[in-house]
């Protein structure tokens, strides 16, 4: 997908002033409330309309105030999810799906009912009415609503901020599999960095109505580490296992890791704050955390105020956070080893 986006719109003090060219089918828009991102999004749609610029998307020219060509909504094939699902509250489930599906032309039909409803899981509910769904169950109808418009382009605008974390995990994974399995394009709008890593390739961060950087989640994650409550976010997939007592063994790369607690999925992703890293020069005698590492310091970085420690533990990686004054005393430079201590009940799973 290309989308090319040179916009200006006014709102008394505030003003969105946008220029950028976009490359790609997993892109993020990054910012605080109240920087633009639902702006930006509505004008993309067509539901607002800039003072001047133009859109175009795949060479196909939507917007042009110099040449007077607003192409409507329903004519530009872009899809919406919104933070809520704006359910049509007389339809069932089914007909809430075929709404957008039975407005395309039937040339731009390619998308397949019963293999969406499948990827999403809601197969079960079609002949329910929608005040009979849960919330997970109401965004997933959603999605399938968005998706099944048959989009050359989906814009999600923060469609995970009102779910608590257990529904946001599982419609992340609803979201990822239905826009790979349909080769749909998105643009995906949050200010959640951990969303960005799990949504996106690339990200636009925008503030008080412009475009900062353009950058990938990793830097955006590194750059705010130091600023973020939760650190630098690891995030470590995880699959064979066995339980030990109370605790859940992990096979990681060439190491095991000891995680509290019972969890007999396949496969789940955990997340793992740089904080909760220690980090020790020489192999310590005793120490209760059931997790201790030896790695090779890769990488060295500053943010916030704090230093982040990039490990090469066997094939896999971790980042660690430290104050400046614990480079010195540790020696910790690119190349030196270390020793990483984790307590068991420092993961926590995200689905």
């Amino acid at each position: 997908m290309e989308l090319h986006i040179a916009l200006q719109k006014n709102f008394g003090s505030f003003t969105l002033d946008v220029d950028s060219t976009l490359h790609g089918n997993r892109i993020g828009l990054f910012g605080p409330s109240g920087s633009g991102k639902s702006t930006l999004v509505s004008l993309i749609a067509g539901l607002q309309q800039a003072e001047s610029g133009r859109i175009l998307l795949d060479g196909d020219l939507l917007y042009d105030t110099n040449r007077r060509i607003n192409v409507s909504p329903d004519k530009r094939r872009i899809g919406i999810i919104f933070q809520r699902p704006h359910l049509f509250p007389h339809l069932n489930v089914k007909n809430n799906l075929l709404y957008g599906f039975k407005r395309s032309t039937a040339g731009n039909r390619t998308i397949d009912f019963d293999t969406l409803a499948d990827v999403l899981r809601i197969s079960h509910l079609l002949d329910r009415g929608v005040n009979n769904l849960s919330g997970g169950e109401k965004q997933r109808v959603a999605i399938g609503r968005a998706v099944l418009s048959n989009p050359r382009l989906l814009l999600m605008d923060e469609p995970l901020s009102g779910l608590d974390d257990t529904l946001r995990f599982q419609i992340i994974s609803y979201l990822k599999s239905a826009c790979e399995i349909f080769a749909i394009p998105y643009f995906f709008i949050s200010h959640s960095i951990l969303e960005m890593r799990l949504m996106t390739d690339q990200v636009l961060s925008i503030e008080q109505g412009r475009i900062i950087e353009e950058t990938t989640p990793e830097h955006l994650s590194r750059i705010h580490m130091g600023l973020n409550p939760a650190g630098y976010v690891n995030l470590l997939k995880l699959a064979s296992s066995y339980q030990l007592e109370d605790m859940r063994v992990y096979l990681w790369g060439n190491a095991e890791l000891f995680i509290s607690g019972k969890n007999d999925q396949p496969d789940s992703l955990f997340e793992l704050s740089s904080k909760d890293i220690i980090l020790f020069k020489r192999h310590p005698e005793a120490i209760s955390a059931r997790n201790l590492l030896q790695c090779v310091v890769t990488g060295i970085f500053e943010s916030g105020g704090k230093v982040g420690i990039e490990l090469g533990c066997g094939d896999e990686r971790l980042v660690a956070e430290v104050v400046h004054q614990v480079v010195g005393e540790l020696d910790i430079v690119v190349g030196s080893t270390v020793f990483a201590a984790i307590k068991a009940s420092a993961f926590r799973r995200l689905g």
